[in-house]
């Protein structure tokens, strides 16, 4: 413990280095403002961003884009509370019982419980870093080949299924970006492998352009007429309104201690993150509840666990991430794909090899949180204006600063049209029901899954039994078969009962979907 704290206060060090605590600022501050935006999603956000890390230090490019990331979350519960607008899947149950307490007169005090909840939820998740993480790569420096290539098939497997969208079409998406993720030539062989004789994907496919075609271009063009205007006549909140009475402290304390530990549980589960927590402690809450009936109707409690549980989620997203290189969900994907550009190999060593960019990071979680308690309390009024610009502006722009960013990355104009072509594609698998966001799992893991199956190969002198022989890797592969085994059992009774009875929210679906 006394060296996680020694750590710790290296970390703050660094995150308080005059460039690195702006660049964080920068990263919650535009985090906060996407929050706010429907259609501008957490993913396409860091994407856009993405070629502006190149030119940037390791330190301060994971700092912006982890800022962007739980930034976001914030800025997604403004709208929830106030306008019943869920920018953003986990904020989507916030709106059940937020906006009836705006109708009430008391949106203050539900974002007044909502920054309390969302701070207590996220300082959880960063302890929860500072003690699990080390604990967990001591853990995985025991792993070998055959080990690590059983835990990332867990991961894409878990990613790939418990996301959104059937598990049949995660799985799909998953080996598509396996399929992407080894195209180019091989590095052990030379042989060229999915480049179609084109010379310019001898070196395969940029992250970056896979990115900004699949979280920005596609995204953007699924979005474009389908963001209703909204009226933002009602919203304005005062400083004083915001404070919770004892009685709303009494009814949220407990909520937001259980939302912060199911947050907290389903961090360390990939393919979960914070949209599946938020909903399963809002139900959770609801059970338990001596009064179910005031949930949906106004309940402080409805709005205290689910923001708990996000925020908490979305700390703990790091956790595999950053200890063990396999990221929980695609966001995930994305900063472990930051890391790689950064020329720093995501996995057990990270925290040893760099311990500036892992106690960097946790500190400037409590720096970044504190900057978004902030921010909000005096600026909610002008996040909620942000809701005012024509959207025939925003998604021309950041499609111009897509192509922008795609060049400047190696004045390639090849990567635009790659990129174009990516996005264009996205769009139809959208359109068609498959979610992309596992291609990115698929794409970032995929080289390195197949570098640790060829190592296995080797050790073993091509023996699979390996993988069952030895007792770490086969207990990952008797999760892979449980889970597999699970989806199956809950799809055959699903039409008797739903697994988890999610609540619909009633803007939701027309502002995203």
């Amino acid at each position: 413990m006394i060296t996680a704290l020694t750590d710790l206060y290296h970390g703050f060090g660094v995150a308080l280095q005059p460039e690195n605590l702006l660049w964080c600022f920068v990263g919650v501050l535009f985090g906060n403002v996407v929050g706010v935006l429907p259609g501008m999603g957490v993913m396409a956000a860091i994407s856009v961003l993405l070629p502006l890390t190149f030119a940037m230090k390791p330190v301060a490019a994971i700092l912006m884009l982890a800022g962007i990331y739980y930034g976001a979350q914030y800025g997604g519960a403004i709208c929830s509370i106030l306008l019943n607008l869920p920018c953003h899947p986990p904020h989507a149950v916030t709106c059940l019982d937020g906006y009836p307490l705006t109708k009430q007169g008391r949106g203050g005090v539900a974002l007044g419980v909502t920054m309390i909840s969302s701070f207590v939820g996220a300082s959880f998740g960063i302890i929860e870093m500072i003690f699990f993480a080390p604990f967990l790569v001591t853990v995985a420096l025991k792993f070998g080949p055959a080990d690590i290539c059983s835990l990332m098939l867990l991961g894409l497997l878990a990613g790939a299924t418990l996301a959104k969208s059937s598990p049949l079409k995660g799985v799909a998406m998953t080996v598509l970006g396996l399929l992407l993720g080894i195209a180019g030539t091989d590095v052990n062989t030379g042989e060229p492998r999915f480049t179609f004789g084109i010379t310019e994907m001898m070196d395969g496919i940029e992250i970056v352009a896979l990115a900004l075609g699949i979280f920005g271009v596609a995204e953007f063009l699924k979005s474009v007429n389908r963001v209703a205007k909204v009226s933002t006549r009602d919203s304005k909140i005062s400083l004083s309104d915001m404070r919770p009475t004892r009685a709303d402290m009494k009814l949220a304390f407990p909520a937001m201690i259980r939302g912060t530990l199911i947050g907290a549980l389903c961090s360390l589960i990939p393919g979960t993150g914070p949209t599946i927590a938020s909903f399963v402690s809002y139900s959770t809450e609801k059970k338990i509840s001596k009064t179910p009936h005031r949930f949906g109707n106004g309940a402080i409690e409805g709005v205290a666990c689910p923001e708990a549980s996000t925020h908490s989620a979305v700390q703990g997203d790091f956790i595999p991430t950053m200890s063990l290189g396999i990221p929980g969900d695609a966001v995930m994907a994305l900063i472990l794909g930051a890391l790689i550009i950064q020329g720093i190999t995501p996995g057990p060593q990270l925290i040893s090899d760099h311990p500036d960019i892992f106690w960097g990071l946790v500190a400037s979680f409590w720096i970044g949180n504190i900057l978004l308690v902030i921010l909000n309390v005096p600026m909610i009024g002008i996040w909620v204006k942000l809701l005012s610009i024509p959207y025939k502006y925003l998604y021309p722009s950041a499609l111009f600063f897509i192509c922008i960013g795609v060049y400047s990355a190696n004045n390639d104009l090849f990567a635009v049209v790659e990129t174009l072509v990516i996005g264009l594609g996205g769009y139809v698998l959208l359109q068609l029901g498959f979610h992309p966001a596992p291609i990115m799992l698929g794409f970032v893991l995929g080289p390195r899954f197949e570098e640790t199956f060829r190592r296995a190969m080797l050790i073993s002198r091509g023996d699979l039994m390996t993988f069952v022989e030895r007792p770490i890797s086969a207990t990952f592969l008797m999760l892979a078969v449980i889970l597999i085994a699970a989806q199956v059992y809950f799809r055959l009774r699903k039409g008797q009962r739903p697994l988890l009875t999610s609540p619909q929210p009633p803007a939701y679906g027309e502002m995203l979907e």
